[in-house]
Order: structure tokens, then C-alpha cells, then sequence
């Protein structure tokens, strides 16, 4: 069974395509199944911005501790076969603020944790 363990914020940048802007975003972490820990990564990001910069599906946050994150835009219209855009992509029908998100289990120790996420320590 996983354990919910902490939440927290951190100030990193978002990296669109080469182009970069200072982004919050929020990391959660729970002890998974064996020795690993799973961090869920959220950030929110302004859906003009994103399109300006030819976003379509990912980005890399730039975290607090230097690390190139991929996070991803999930539309949530993926399945849904009567969707105006099935594809994932992002676009102007979006909403104005978009979500991006990822999930990292290659943290197997607190000091591997700690180091990629300072985010956690405190």
C-alpha cells in the first residue's frame, strides 16, 4: 500500500523549445511498494504562452535543484471519440491556464531524493 507523505513548493523554470520563463510548481511524494518513492510533479503554466512558443504536449521544468524535468499536457479528451481535438495536442479551445504534470520513481533512497528534490527538506 503507498504512503502519502508530504507536499511542497518549489520556484524552478518552465523550458518551452528552447524558451524559458520562472514557473511555481508542486511536488508530492509518496513511498511506494519496495525502496523507491514516487514524486508527483504540477505545475500550471498560461495556455498563450505555451502556444506563443509552439508548445504541443511537453515541456522540461528546470527545478530548484538544476534538474531537467519532462512534464506533459494531458488534455483529458484523449479517449473521449466526439472530442474537437483528440490528439492531445494543445490549442486555443483549451483552457487558459494548462496543467502540466509528471511523475518521477527514480528516487530509490532519501539521500537520492533529497538531493533531486531539496524541495522536501524542511
Amino acid at each position: 500500500m503507498e504512503k502519502h507523505i508530504v507536499k511542497a513548493d518549489g520556484n524552478g523554470a518552465i523550458d518551452v523549445n528552447g524558451q524559458v520563463s520562472p514557473v511555481t510548481y508542486t511536488v508530492s511524494l509518496k513511498q511506494g511498494k519496495g525502496h523507491y518513492y514516487e514524486v508527483d510533479i504540477r505545475l500550471m503554466a498560461p495556455r498563450d504562452w505555451l502556444l506563443q512558443r509552439g508548445f504541443e504536449r511537453d515541456a522540461v521544468l528546470v527545478s530548484q535543484s538544476g534538474a531537467r524535468i519532462p512534464v506533459y499536457h494531458d488534455d483529458g479528451n484523449h479517449h473521449d471519440n466526439n472530442s474537437h481535438h483528440d490528439d492531445g495536442r494543445l490549442n486555443l479551445a483549451d483552457t487558459i491556464s494548462i496543467e502540466l504534470t509528471a511523475r518521477d520513481d527514480s528516487c530509490t533512497s532519501e539521500v537520492d531524493l533529497m538531493r533531486k528534490y531539496p524541495e522536501f527538506d524542511g
